[in-house]
């Protein structure tokens, strides 16, 4: 038999090589979204929303992956129609006006929203009845249930900020605005991180995050908020630089924790990444992860204290 050559293990990046790779993905992916949020044509609302029903049920299909890697049933159909559902009907009560004096009270969203996930509920608990002598229906019916929660209702914020009422044609510019804080947050972390870091911050969960990395998170998220207020305050309704101060210390702390989340889910399937679609990046919910979380929070300041 011939001698068979030995095989060599691919090299591994360097930290700058990914940074790189990290920085070109989320500038390219970022910029087509805002780009066609800020088109300014009659089909932009569309593209918008093709986009968010592209991120939810990209967004479903890994966290149900991650979920039936831990070997945990799930109701993977059912599951992705209601986040579907959840994108498309706030939409079209949103956008298209079929919410009846939506403009004046901010809450019937809210309320419209609330009960399309009380009705997908119900079929979600009669699938436990068709299947109720299935031992695993239950856990299927609370790790569904958590999939539409953590992806779909979370990224379903950002429809009600971008079509947020009473601010004239503000909703557009906070979208952004806090896309780019909490991106910014990432990028502060990881380049603290990996030119400062020396305490490990939670080395069972993330081994690579630090105390720099967060300390420089929140402080280039402030500088990124401050810095973007500055030139953009009158596209922006209600806001002055004392928001975003704080927002920005909110907002990365919480970019985060929202990080630190999908670790946690990602280290309990054995996975390093939510999926491969992205270079430097991995998956939907990699690349969402720290938004998630900064999405309500964005929308209930915006409710309760920029338009109060």
């Amino acid at each position: 038999m011939p001698d068979e050559k030995p095989t060599t293990a691919a090299p591994k990046k360097s930290k700058s090589a990914v940074f790189l790779q990290r920085l070109i993905s989320t500038v390219v992916l970022w910029a087509i979204i805002i780009a066609a949020m800020f088109s300014g044509n009659a089909v932009s609302d569309w593209c918008f929303l093709g986009i968010m029903l592209a991120l939810t049920w990209t967004g479903l299909m890994e966290f149900y992956d991650m979920t039936e890697k831990r070997g945990l049933r799930v109701f993977r159909q059912w599951g992705i129609f209601g986040g579907l559902l959840l994108i498309g009907s706030t939409f079209f009560y949103l956008a298209m006006g079929l919410g009846a004096n939506v403009g004046i009270a901010p809450a019937k969203a809210g309320d419209f929203e609330t009960s399309i996930i009380v009705i997908w509920a119900l079929g979600l608990c009669l699938l436990q009845i068709k299947h109720f002598k299935d031992k695993d229906a239950f856990t299927a019916i609370c790790t569904t249930f958590f999939g539409l929660i953590y992806v779909a209702w979370l990224l379903n914020f950002i429809q009600k900020i971008n079509y947020f009422p009473q601010i004239d044609d503000s909703g557009p510019y906070y979208v952004l605005y806090f896309i780019l804080v909490t991106k910014f947050s990432d990028l502060g972390g990881y380049c603290a991180g990996s030119l400062f870091g020396r305490h490990k911050a939670c080395p069972n969960i993330s081994p690579g995050k630090t105390w720099e990395g967060f300390t420089g998170a929140v402080v280039i998220s402030m500088a990124a908020s401050v810095v973007f207020v500055h030139f953009l305050q009158h596209k922006m309704h209600g806001m002055k630089i004392v928001h975003a101060v704080i927002l920005g210390a909110i907002l990365g702390l919480a970019a985060i924790i929202g990080d630190l989340i999908e670790s946690v889910f990602k280290r309990g399937s054995g996975v390093k990444d939510s999926g491969s679609y992205f270079p430097g990046i991995g998956g939907i919910l990699d690349l969402l992860d720290s938004l998630l979380f900064n999405a309500p929070l964005m929308y209930l300041y915006l409710r309760h204290i920029l338009t109060d």
